[in-house]
């Protein structure tokens, strides 16, 4: 009887030692990339001559979107609950990601010389942008959507006025109802946004 005890520890131990030892599974980490032309490919030489200097800044998002999880949530179960997904993430924060593409495509697609600090020179004009949403969907088990939504506001620097704002949102629907199919989904999403965004700053910049 008095050995029961020894015996009941001594399993304990063996327990412990075999999930201290267990393996941990990968985690997989996913960025938001596209392809791009460089600048003189994409922009006429004849408007690189009247370039506007534009300060985007870094995207803001709301406190439960402000970090490196892949979001998630169930339409059919409890739409109101954000889950994340427990071995996959962005390598980081998707406002992050998000402002380092927008930047990317105005440089290729616009003449403006585009700022990311204040302090490195004065700029033109302000783009400040709000990232609202960057979340799968699943309607079921099976089948899911992706939602990105962000308010971008044009700042005009001298006077502190604004210029011009616009919410954008685009859904995309995924290749398969998992991580990997929102990841897929986000950045064509994110890609198709990103060419609107542009467009209506070409159309709201005022002529240099």
């Amino acid at each position: 009887m008095k050995q029961m005890p020894l015996l009941i520890l001594f399993i304990l131990f063996l327990t412990g030692c075999s999930v201290l030892h267990k393996p941990q599974s990968a985690i997989s980490t996913y960025a938001l990339g596209m392809p791009h032309l460089s600048l003189t490919e994409q922009v006429p030489k004849q408007l690189q001559l009247h370039r506007r200097s534009l300060l985007i800044t870094d995207a803001t998002a709301p406190a439960w979107l402000d970090n490196t999880a892949i979001h998630y949530r169930l339409l059919y179960h409890n739409p109101a609950q954000s889950y994340a997904y427990a071995s996959s993430r962005w390598i980081a924060a998707p406002a992050t990601l998000l402002t380092q593409q927008i930047r990317n495509r105005i440089v290729t697609s616009t003449p403006e010389q585009v700022l990311k600090d204040s302090g490195t020179a004065k700029a033109d004009y302000a783009l400040q942008i709000e990232l609202d949403e960057f979340t799968q969907l699943f309607d079921a088990t099976d089948s899911s959507h992706v939602v990105v939504s962000l308010r971008v506001s044009l700042i005009e620097r001298n006077s502190r006025k604004l210029f011009a704002q616009k919410d954008f949102s685009t859904i995309e629907s995924t290749p398969s109802a998992d991580a990997a199919g929102a990841v897929f989904a986000l950045n064509s999403a994110s890609k198709k946004l990103i060419n609107e965004l542009v467009n209506w700053l070409i159309v709201e910049l005022p002529p240099a």
